[in-house]
């Protein structure tokens, strides 16, 4: 069964910085492109960023400058880094990878993590 378990959110104050992680784990394949997206009260979810398998990122415009999106593909975890943190970061931030399993290796699936809570105090 194939997981991914997201940690390092918390409660801060605006200008500081936190750095998720998102470590995925079970019987993989392969991972293509890995992504965080956010979730905030009465809001849709919102792609935060993205990184293909080769290194490829792009960013919420609304992120830009303030957050990195990097990966470790020996550890298969994603790393969400967030300096200059403000009261609109504040949201549910979820974790989602393209994974291939063993069992189909032909087909490509998304994976959601359970997300992690990241409030900012103004």
């Amino acid at each position: 069964q194939v997981q991914l378990v997201e940690s390092g959110g918390g409660l801060v104050q605006a200008g500081e910085s936190l750095r998720l992680s998102c470590a995925a784990s079970g019987s993989i394949f392969r991972i293509n492109a890995m992504r965080w997206y956010r979730q905030a009260p009465g809001k849709q979810r919102e792609l935060v960023a993205g990184i293909t398998s080769g290194g490829t990122t792009n960013y919420a415009d609304s992120v830009k400058g303030r957050f990195t999106i990097s990966r470790d593909n020996a550890e298969n975890t994603v790393y969400l880094q967030m300096y200059g943190l403000k009261p609109e970061d504040t949201a549910v931030y979820y974790c989602n990878a393209e994974m291939q399993v063993p069992a189909f290796i032909s087909t490509t699936r998304a994976y959601w993590g359970q997300g992690t809570q990241v409030t900012v105090s103004s």
